[in-house]
């Protein structure tokens, strides 16, 4: 309950200022666009610590370091309630991506140093509650705080939540460090981080549209470069950032790679959703929200149910299977018509969420499973940043489709023709995970799923 709260206000101050930028942009004396920068600012600031954060646990103990990030990201929060202009919001928000990076892989580290390997998969379906939750409710909060308060009570909430979860870290959490520590590889954390920020700096301005494509390709080119200097030093670094032997493991291999395309695709639904309700439809905010919640609502059925499925099935059917009906999940709302009752896509969204949540809590469960206790500082790190990476080029792609769509249509707004073509995208992207759920073996993380390879199998 501690790290998913966690998780939940991580993945909140990610998307929950966004309608609230016309009335923070007033109130700071700016424009809207320009005030975009706090957005982008916290997901870059993400980026490019969530590297150091396993060399961190380890050196310092997951309690210490969870609690300090949770202390940075209150403390985040308290300045960008007491922000006077952009800078300063813009500097609040780096200090509460710099906590918010450390909190979930850190705390993520201590659950999976803490449980037996037979508890992952109920563990990571309980985990993926908020993380389905914080994109879903975090634009209706902020709508409704900055309609009825302030848009300064956005941030100022965090901090008797930040004080609390202080205070159970500190009751509940133990704090365990590797017997030797290593010294902090500064060049590979400088590489990896430069890289990360240049290509999430990229791909956040092709989702908002606001760079010119020269600038989105300088980003893109110099991020790709450092990212190769960065995986050339980190083969031959004697104490590297990230131990890139992880990806050795074939079940974790398949989990960022197959897991990553998903996560790209699936990902997409919280920005597709309430563009086309809104823009398209004419609902409001609220009813979009309270239709979208629907996607969240089938996450909580799925945690259940979760474990006995793979169970059963396994985790290579599960996955391989899955991104089938996973992909035609996404691609059905590509159908939705203004006329269709809002109970029926209710409904709709309800199972769709069921089964792209198992596909999660499958993909990431799996990922640790054979993992040694020594790499799982690595694994978390490398997990958590792909995370990134994956949903900010799932909305980049499918946002510059819509553009694509629109401008080969000549059309002045965006119409069902152009989701159609995003759905589309968004749909082949989680399918691509099914080559490699294909590539598992049978019996791959038997221990977590406690499936029985039956001869015909073999």
């Amino acid at each position: 309950m501690i790290v998913g709260s966690a998780v939940i206000m991580q993945q909140l101050d990610s998307t929950v200022i966004t309608t609230a930028l016309p009335q923070m942009a007033i109130s700071l004396h700016t424009d809207p666009v320009r005030l975009s920068v706090a957005v982008t600012a916290y997901i870059l600031s993400l980026a490019v610590f969530i590297p150091v954060s396993g060399w961190a646990a380890d050196r310092f103990g997951g309690r210490t370091v969870f609690r300090m990030a949770i202390a940075l990201f209150t403390l985040g929060s308290i300045f960008c309630a007491l922000s006077g202009n952009t800078t300063e919001l813009t500097a609040a928000r780096v200090l509460q991506g710099l906590g918010g990076s450390m909190m979930v892989p850190v705390g993520r580290l201590v659950l999976f140093r803490s449980i037996d390997k037979a508890a992952l998969i109920p563990m990571m379906a309980y985990l993926q509650v908020p993380a389905q939750l914080g994109p879903v409710l975090g634009p209706p909060i902020g709508g409704f705080i900055t309609s009825y308060f302030s848009w300064r009570w956005i941030f100022l909430i965090n901090a008797p939540l930040g004080l609390l979860g202080i205070v159970l870290v500190t009751i509940f959490f133990d704090n365990p460090k590797e017997d030797t520590q290593r010294p902090l590889d500064w060049l590979g954390f400088v590489l990896t981080g430069a890289s990360l920020f240049c290509i999430m700096n990229g791909i956040e301005s092709v989702g908002r549209g606001h760079s010119d494509s020269v600038e989105v390709a300088a980003f893109l080119i110099l991020g790709v470069g450092l990212g190769t200097l960065a995986l050339r030093h980190l083969k031959a670094a004697k104490h590297p950032v990230l131990d890139l032997s992880v990806f050795r493991v074939p079940t974790f291999r398949t989990s960022i790679a197959g897991g990553s395309l998903f996560r790209a695709g699936a990902g997409t639904l919280t920005f597709l959703l309430p563009l086309l309700l809104q823009v398209v439809f004419g609902l409001s905010a609220a009813a979009s929200g309270s239709i979208t919640f629907a996607t969240a609502v089938g996450s909580v059925t799925m945690k259940a149910a979760a474990r006995p499925i793979i169970r059963w099935f396994g985790f290579r059917r599960v996955i391989a299977v899955n991104s089938v009906i996973s992909a035609a999940a996404i691609a059905m709302c590509a159908f939705f018509t203004a006329g269709m009752p809002s109970s029926l896509i209710f409904v709709l969204l309800l199972i769709a969420g069921f089964f792209l949540s198992l596909q999660f809590t499958a993909t990431q469960a799996m990922g640790y499973a054979d993992i040694g206790q020594q790499q799982m500082s690595t694994a978390t790190s490398i997990a958590s940043m792909m995370q990134q990476l994956s949903r900010g080029f799932g909305i980049s792609l499918v946002a510059m489709l819509l553009h694509l769509s629109q401008a080969w249509r000549g059309a002045g707004a965006l119409g069902t023709f152009d989701f159609k073509v995003a759905f589309a995208g968004a749909a082949t992207m989680a399918l691509l995970c099914l080559p490699f759920g294909l590539s598992l073996a049978h019996d791959a993380a038997a221990e977590v799923s406690g499936h029985q390879v039956k001869s015909g199998e073999a």
